[in-house]
């Protein structure tokens, strides 16, 4: 689902957080400061995958989610978090008894960074290759057990179910996607690539569907923060040792603040 954001004159975007839940505690301390009544938020995906505590990041944005919706009198939909790759890889995962080839799915996820998330929720990758070698019946189990592991953390498997696709400003002017988007093709038309089809995406020039701006949370290339062209990044490299990243943009999809952990 691509989602509009309803109202507000400024939106703030979170780049991927890659399970790196200190850097995002101290990020939401900033950002509740800087946040105005009016102001609209979406997070770019990535929220697990980059390290051991993943899960606990989960519970760090579901909490700031609740502070702010009290604080400044949100709405639900004031608050968006798009489906990122680690998401999207995760979500395959649990579904790896219906691969075709699972023991080779898997072994490609793992190093992705899906081998975090899976402690994080109890899970162990022997295990899991144990039951790719036994049969799909058996590896059927071993994924259930993971969703209830999900859905044993409060708020965990809501958060899941509610990942957007993109969104757009209700004033058309800003496009927020994942990793990348294919501009031969309408918005309605996008498939996977928001979350693989990064291939050429800093060469995007205006102005794709009306947007006047694009703004993505997540490059695979590690070519770091840009925000100063058309089609901009805010990846600059958060789980890899680097910074986790937000900017605001207002109305006019000009950068007017940012936030650096």
């Amino acid at each position: 689902m691509i989602v509009s954001l309803k109202g507000g004159e400024r939106v703030w975007a979170v780049a991927a957080i890659n399970g790196q839940m200190d850097r995002l505690r101290e990020l939401h301390g900033i950002l509740e400061k800087r946040f105005r009544p009016g102001d609209r938020l979406v997070y770019l995906g990535n929220y697990i995958g980059g390290g051991p505590v993943s899960a606990q990041a989960l519970d760090e944005l579901l909490l700031a989610r609740r502070a702010l919706l009290a604080r400044f009198g949100l709405l639900d939909g004031d608050i968006v978090y798009l489906r990122g790759r680690q998401e999207e890889m995760w979500q395959k995962l649990l579904q790896l008894h219906l691969a075709q080839d699972p023991s080779t799915v898997l072994e490609w996820m793992l190093p992705q960074g899906v081998e975090f998330t899976l402690r994080a929720y109890g899970g162990n990758p022997d295990q899991g290759r144990m039951w790719c070698r036994d049969g799909a019946q058996s590896l059927a189990r071993w994924t259930s057990s993971l969703r209830d592991s999900v859905r044993s953390k409060p708020g965990h498997a809501q958060f899941f179910a509610s990942l957007k696709r993109a969104a757009v400003t209700q004033n058309q002017t800003i496009l927020f996607v994942h990793a990348g988007i294919d501009t031969r093709r309408p918005l309605s038309a996008q498939t996977d690539t928001f979350w693989w089809g990064a291939e050429n995406y800093a060469d995007i020039t205006p102005n794709y569907e009306g947007f006047r701006r694009i703004v993505r949370g997540f490059d695979s290339d590690r070519l770091g923060l840009s925000i100063e062209g058309y089609a901009i990044t805010i990846d600059n490299g958060c789980g890899r040792g680097n910074s986790l990243e937000a900017i605001c943009l207002d109305s006019e999809a000009k950068v007017v603040d940012r936030i650096s952990i």
